[in-house]
């Protein structure tokens, strides 16, 4: 993150303006009373007032009434498609409504009207669009500082003012432009599947899922900000494994990552690379990988089926490091001299039941590259064992001072400020 995210010199902009008149003027001209303005300046809240009304680009201006009577839409229709979108309802009275709601609406209509989708579709490509987006809203604001408020709700209202003119756009054409990408990729593979298999059913696909060790425990033990540097790093290393694998990442879970590949060596490598890439990073802890194989339900963004439960079951019995797989992978793929695979004994999994298991590394790997991937993670825990080594000491060297000292009086009070001056190491 910059301290200035947007480089623009505000005198170009408001020329021998002061601040406040410049976002005023830029209030007014939307059509924002000057009596609300003055409000939100006595509250030290002029940066929240650029929000609600420039965020939109207009005004509200109509209530839940005049909008229902200008899109001719009922009352329940359209309270299920603001809930699909994830808006709370309101009033009918409030007004709260602009023209840029009318027109969703009127979109909506128009999806129905030419055929294309039927309400209940509609309704779902809703509610698919608002919780994409929502996280995308949410993402956009936690990682920009042009979005969060500042001490000063002038300076802050300015240069959100700004934001709306010139990021604005520019992240909506981004936006634009990644949904037509993945819009061409996703109807290519269905045209593609159609092709091939003259069927609209289930898609076969490798699904993966992978785990990463010990995130429960580091969740308990970091703070937020280095929480959020691990999270970024997993995802991070994650997305660039997988996307270059020739996979798809289908959804970022935490500590966890779910993706499918249609080929199935491609989701065989992306497996060991992701093992790889963890097991040599020093921020991060190992991470377990399940991989299965098999037909699944593509709905609303996100896969289904039996397969898809059977790799969530299998990432959770797996060693850290590993990489396991069902019996139908491995059926599919152990010709394949890439791969080698080690049977396992079956287990019983979660509402599955007994299932067959095998263990898949690289072809020609040999004990030597186990050997190193072992060494790399007994490094990580000697390092942590070093440090509490180092603890102990000198917590048992602060005790037998304190003791000589006071004759064991108030040695925990002496401990306690020792503790406190110290500079502990961080594995």
């Amino acid at each position: 993150m910059v301290d200035n995210p947007i480089p623009v010199d505000m005198r170009k902009i408001r020329g021998d303006k002061p601040a406040l008149l410049h976002v005023k003027e830029l209030l007014l001209s939307i059509g924002v009373a000057e009596t609300e303005i003055d409000k939100a300046i006595e509250d030290n809240q002029l940066d929240l007032l650029i929000i609600e009304h420039m965020m939109i680009g207009q005004s509200p201006q109509m209530n839940e009434d005049e909008l229902l009577e200008r899109t001719g839409l009922d009352r329940g229709t359209a309270r299920r498609f603001w809930r699909a979108l994830g808006f709370t309802e309101v009033e009918s009275t409030e007004r709260v409504f602009t023209d840029f709601d009318a027109e969703a609406i009127e979109m909506m209509q128009e999806l129905i009207r030419l055929g294309i989708a039927d309400e209940e579709r509609a309704i779902q490509l809703a509610r698919v669009i608002g919780s994409s987006v929502a996280r995308i809203a949410e993402a956009q604001v936690t990682m920009s500082q042009v979005l969060v408020a500042k001490d000063d709700s002038v300076d802050s209202a300015e240069l959100l003012a700004v934001a709306m003119v010139v990021l604005l756009p520019k992240l909506a054409r981004v936006m634009e432009y990644a949904w037509r990408r993945h819009l061409q990729a996703a109807a290519r593979r269905a045209w593609t599947y159609r092709q091939e298999t003259d069927e609209q059913g289930p898609t076969n696909l490798a699904v993966g899922f992978a785990d990463m060790v010990g995130f429960t425990y580091l969740a308990q033990q970091l703070d937020e900000a280095a929480l959020a540097q691990i999270v970024a790093r997993f995802e991070s290393v994650a997305h660039n494994t997988i996307v270059e694998g020739g996979g798809r990442v289908v959804k970022m879970i935490g500590d966890e990552a779910m993706f499918v590949a249609e080929d199935m060596s491609s989701a065989a490598s992306i497996a060991l690379d992701l093992a790889e890439a963890y097991a040599d990073d020093d921020l991060l802890s190992d991470v377990r990988v399940g991989l299965s194989y098999g037909p699944v339900l593509l709905w609303d963004g996100d896969y289904y089926g039996s397969v898809v439960n059977r790799a969530s079951r299998i990432v959770n019995i797996a060693n850290p490091g590993s990489v396991l797989v069902s019996g139908e992978f491995h059926s599919a793929l152990f010709e394949d001299p890439r791969f080698t695979f080690r049977p396992l004994r079956p287990r019983v999994l979660k509402d599955i039941g007994r299932t067959e298991l095998w263990s898949m590394s690289r072809a020609g790997s040999g004990q030597d590259d186990a050997n190193r991937r072992l060494g790399v993670r007994w490094r990580k825990l000697s390092e942590v064992i070093r440090d509490l080594e180092e603890l102990k000491d000198h917590g048992q060297r602060l005790i037998t001072s304190a003791v000589q000292t006071h004759g064991g009086e108030s040695v925990g009070s002496e401990v306690e400020v020792s503790l406190e001056k110290r500079d502990f190491p961080t594995g």
